[in-house]
């Protein structure tokens, strides 16, 4: 990077000339616009919805145009005026000419300015996207399994979304502390604790400790919490259920007397926690995904007597009916309980006494909980609770994402209708995956030894599971289908991963030293129409992370490295890059070279290994 090339987003760029235009029309008097409403209308100037139009659009005159008195065309020509006057708007965009339309105003970047953004972005290890200028220290709370029990697929969801989120708001300059908040101290380890007392076989657990424990735990559950009509189709759990008529209430005083520290108790819980952490750390390695922090229920445990006190002393917390609640909605709305009647502590108020906890060590400006949507009743009361009790110095936010569903359009299940293990769901996914790069190996006859192929198919098998969960719009729920979401064409992982192998091979088959293209992309020149779509793509990476970061979504990067490499595809099968010589050799090499590295960071964003061949 040299200050020759400087880094640009073109979209903020214009978003604050067209800002400073509409406010110098405000102070003419030619429209009234406050402070409040003037970033919404900046957010308005977007990515033009055809490029033959431009590269961006600005359609504030619309909106504005009735409360101004004037025709929205009218008005866009007024701002057209004061926009084209702002300092760099030449040096950057060509000018808009005449509004379109009921007043689109429509900018295109200038192809000098598109040539040194490239130059800028192929000799920089940023890819050419700056930095926030205001970095935040954002906590990002995702995947939190209940530790004893095995992880299913209902834990994907919360655990690639967070952590492609962290990855990407990381690279965006912010300071990003992950915890996963482990369920390791409720009722799922009292059912365990119940069952060795009961009914636990000492061979199995010496020969597979998670497996005896994960038996355990789905025995216990089907007597403790099942119905007269499951027991009757499980003649084992029927049997103990009859043996065990007061298994629930067991099950609550085990773990009752775990928390109160008990010392059997409380042995065996850490006899158990280090075998339940290498379960779910072993899979978490398999996912690439790894936490700066993983602070149970268990660490905040000391703090919620203290946390009920506070909360009661203050006059936030009063009892009904024996337990102690937060009364948020008036005397007739359900209370949000921080203590039952029995005297034992809710999720509530770990979630609280974590909060403060937080703000007291990490002082974040943002808490991210990635939790599905079914929780967003008690997240709703739980972020108003903090906020009267003086946490409020913090934005709190509920990242909740949809359900997975089978492609009978129900929730995920096995055959026998049990919950899909996520190591099941892993294998499944990789061994397809296998077979796919195996077939493709045998037709192309490339003799790629088996070790390659399988650490490719693990790479290509588990991303596929990750992009296909990442590609949707988190709020709504999806169709699971491992014969869509390893096709090598489409919105799909495998297709990204084969885009960047289809650059790396233009590389190798030319013989082409990279840093030497990087070293050279400062005369770039894109005189196709193909080269220019497929630069302003590439320069936009900034924006795409600019826009999940706005709302949360990582679908909006699938989205563009989608866009990307459907543009390279168009410009690679039209144009010879490898043949062309000079200046536009030099051109198509540096666009080679950045949507492949693009197109590899994008997906490592998304937490998405990259094999250097398919």
């Amino acid at each position: 990077m040299t200050a020759a090339v400087p880094r640009v987003n073109f979209r903020s760029a214009l978003r604050e000339m067209f800002a400073a235009a509409l406010e110098g029309l405000a102070a003419d008097g030619v429209i009234a616009i406050t402070p409040a409403v003037l970033p919404d209308l900046v957010q308005l100037v977007r990515e033009a919805a055809d490029p033959k139009f431009g590269d961006y659009s600005g359609t504030m005159a619309m909106p504005l145009s009735k409360q101004a008195g004037r025709k929205p065309r009218d008005l866009a020509a007024e701002i057209i005026g004061r926009l084209v006057r702002q300092p760099g708007y030449d040096a950057l965009f060509e000018p808009p000419g005449d509004p379109v339309g009921p007043g689109f105003i429509n900018v295109r970047i200038r192809d000098a300015a598109l040539a040194m953004a490239m130059a800028a972005a192929v000799a920089d290890e940023r890819l050419g996207v700056p930095p926030v200028a205001e970095p935040l220290t954002i906590v990002v709370d995702f995947s939190s399994p209940n530790v004893a029990k095995p992880l299913h697929v209902g834990h994907i969801r919360s655990t690639v979304i967070g952590d492609a989120l962290a990855r990407i708001l990381r690279f965006r300059g912010h300071r990003v502390i992950t915890d996963n908040h482990l369920g390791d101290w409720g009722t799922q380890f009292g059912m365990i604790l119940w069952g060795w007392k009961h009914c636990r076989d000492d061979a199995a657990f010496a020969a597979d400790p998670t497996a005896e424990l994960g038996r355990l735990y789905r025995l216990v559950r089907s007597v403790a919490d099942a119905s007269p009509e499951e027991l009757a189709a499980d003649p084992v759990a029927a049997a103990l259920a009859a043996e065990h008529p007061d298994c629930g209430r067991e099950v609550l005083a085990e773990t009752a007397r775990l928390h109160a520290g008990d010392p059997v108790n409380r042995g065996l819980w850490e006899r158990f926690m280090p075998v339940c952490l290498a379960e779910i750390e072993r899979l978490y390695r398999r996912l690439d995904v790894s936490f700066d922090h993983q602070l149970g229920e268990s660490f905040f445990q000391p703090l919620l007597a203290g946390v009920v006190d506070d909360l009661a002393g203050v006059g936030l917390a009063r009892e009904s009916r024996g337990a102690l609640g937060v009364f948020l909605g008036g005397d007739d709305a359900p209370p949000f309980l921080v203590r039952k009647a029995d005297g034992a502590f809710l999720y509530a108020t770990t979630d609280l006494a974590t909060i403060r906890w937080r703000l007291e060590h990490w002082r974040p400006d943002r808490i991210l909980y990635v939790v599905d949507h079914r929780q967003s009743r008690h997240f709703e009361q739980l972020f108003e609770t903090a906020r009267r009790w003086g946490l409020g110095a913090v934005e709190y936010e509920h990242v909740a994402f949809g359900t997975v569903l089978g492609e009978d359009g129900r929730p995920f299940k096995t055959r026998a209708g049990d919950t899909v293990g996520l190591e099941a769901l892993l294998d499944e996914g990789v061994a397809r995956a296998f077979d796919v790069v195996t077939t493709a190996d045998a037709e192309r006859g490339t003799g790629m030894p088996e070790a390659e192929r399988r650490r490719i198919a693990e790479a290509v098998g588990i991303g596929a599971i990750k992009y296909a969960d990442l590609s949707q719009n988190r709020t709504t729920d999806y169709v699971f289908s491992f014969d869509k979401m390893l096709e090598l064409k489409g919105n799909t992982a495998a297709y990204m991963q084969y885009a960047v192998a289809r650059v790396e091979g233009i590389f190798a088959r030319g013989g082409i030293d990279r840093g030497q293209v990087r070293r050279d992309a400062r005369g770039v020149l894109l005189s196709d129409p193909r080269e220019r779509a497929l630069a302003v793509a590439l320069v936009r990476l900034g924006e795409a992370l600019e826009d999940v970061e706005a709302d949360d979504r990582p679908n909006v990067l699938t989205a563009y490295l989608f866009d990307v490499a459907g543009r390279y595809s168009t410009f690679y099968d039209a144009l010879s890059v490898l043949k062309a010589e000079g200046a536009e050799r030099t051109a198509r090499l540096a666009l080679c070279d950045l949507t492949g590295r693009v197109l590899r960071h994008g997906l490592e964003l998304l937490g998405i290994r990259v094999p250097e061949r398919m």
